[in-house]
């Protein structure tokens, strides 16, 4: 494929930076400074995108773009006033932890959505504030993407033709020309066993014909 095609835009839409930031796994051990008390890696180079580092090493990363990821209930997040100077975080929804505006990087799984919920996020259906679409910048990232889109809209037309179908079939005027699969299981036809065994019906019972006689001698 050449220059310009849908893969580029894919890419182009979104700094180099950030999809392997989303995928890195923070607050492990530096390897380089284990044996500091400040080993925990919770900072990341948007210059050198080289992977988790801890406070030490930004001693090789003066004058780069850093910034640092923090945790809440085990998830990563990111402070507001930090990625909103690099990053169109428009439509993610906030949350304020610590006195502090962050947005989460990744999903978060939800069993179920809370009682009374109005809107939840296009991807992974999580419980938003009806402002938002989305639940963090991953979410953002996969609902915007074109073949996101393009599969919600094969996914609406799917639905539009299962609801004028049924439609149809209430009203009894489903269009001959329309051919419907039926994925139930059909009746088995009767073998020669079962089939005799349903035939055969108890009939009305008789007396015997001398049952009735009373012999006398």
């Amino acid at each position: 494929m050449g220059a310009g095609g849908p893969d580029d835009e894919e890419n182009n839409r979104w700094p180099p930076w950030l999809k392997p930031l989303l995928k890195e796994r923070f607050f492990v051990q530096c390897k380089m400074h284990a044996d500091s008390h400040k080993s925990e890696c919770n900072m990341y180079c948007l210059d050198c995108m080289n992977g988790a580092l801890c406070s030490l090493c930004l001693n090789y990363h003066k004058d780069h773009r850093a910034i640092q990821i923090r945790r809440s209930s085990y998830h990563d997040v990111i402070r507001v006033n930090e990625i909103q100077k690099v990053l169109d975080i428009s439509g993610v929804q906030t949350y304020i932890i610590n006195s502090a505006r962050v947005v989460f990087l990744n999903e978060r799984p939800q069993p179920r959505p809370g009682k009374g919920v109005t809107n939840t996020c296009e991807v992974c259906e999580r419980s938003l504030l009806d402002s938002f679409r989305f639940c963090s910048l991953g979410c953002k990232i996969v609902g915007t993407s074109t073949s996101f889109q393009k599969k919600n809209k094969f996914a609406s037309m799917i639905s539009d033709s299962e609801d004028s179908y049924s439609s149809s079939c209430s009203h009894g005027k489903l269009n001959n020309n329309i051919k419907v699969q039926s994925f139930t299981p059909s009746t088995p036809p009767p073998t020669s066993v079962n089939y005799r065994t349903a035939k055969r019906r108890k009939g009305i019972p008789h007396r015997a014909p001398m049952g009735g006689l009373v012999l006398q001698y």
